[in-house]
């Protein structure tokens, strides 16, 4: 099983963001996860797309950028146009779910859809045939450090179960807590993409760190 890595972009040295996300992608990262919060879905502000698009000249590997914004679809454009490869929003963020994932392929972008722990995988069926990725959260979003939820792990397997029932060809991802102690978990449900924060931007060696993550 091919798992990818997506270092998130939070965890880093905002003093040296350049030099610390590009060690990062030297270091075997596949995407960058960055998030985009506006203080209002989530309890937490975060950067804008000008931040990113100023990284998006240095680097080629893929920005998996995840918005935590109420009304996503007000600044889709502004983040595609900064460079964004996927753009993921939240079920529970729009009233417009479909609009906003067409919205999102419109531009030429891969279309992502996630759920907090709170919200049952059942409520995104009807948008799993529009979706390139669908993101689980394995922690209540806005802040990093936070615990593992365990449960959520049940989605994971759901979603599985669903893209082999119905040959749907979204990438299973997950976010929060994800480290060497819970990436089994994750990989054994069925997740193909690793969200990891805090403990790849810490590891004093992070090729051996994202190395580990991808050993099932």
């Amino acid at each position: 099983m091919n798992v990818k890595i997506a270092p998130s972009m939070l965890s880093a040295d905002f003093c040296n963001l350049e030099a610390d996300i590009l060690n990062m992608i030297e270091s075997g990262a596949d995407y960058l996860h960055i998030d985009i919060m506006d203080g209002t879905f989530v309890p937490n502000i975060s950067f804008g797309p000008m931040v990113f698009e100023s990284l998006r000249k240095k680097t080629d590997v893929i920005f998996d950028v995840h918005m935590m914004v109420e009304n996503p679809e007000r600044y889709i454009d502004l983040v595609a146009d900064a460079g964004a490869d996927i753009i993921t929003v939240h079920l529970e963020a729009t009233s417009h779910i479909h609009r906003a994932l067409q919205q999102i392929k419109s531009l030429g972008k891969k279309a992502g859809v996630v759920i907090n722990p709170g919200t049952s995988v059942e409520n995104l069926k009807a948008v799993l045939d529009l979706a390139d990725l669908v993101l689980i959260m394995t922690v209540n979003p806005g802040f990093g450090g936070q615990q593992f939820i365990e449960s959520t792990m049940e989605k994971v397997a759901q979603l599985k179960a669903w893209r082999d029932e119905y040959n749907y060809s979204y990438e299973i991802e997950v976010d929060g807590g994800v480290n060497n102690e819970t990436y089994k978990q994750c990989i054994k449900a069925g997740a193909d993409v690793l969200v990891s924060g805090s403990y790849l931007f810490n590891s004093e060696n992070r090729k051996k760190a994202i190395e580990e993550l991808k050993t099932v």
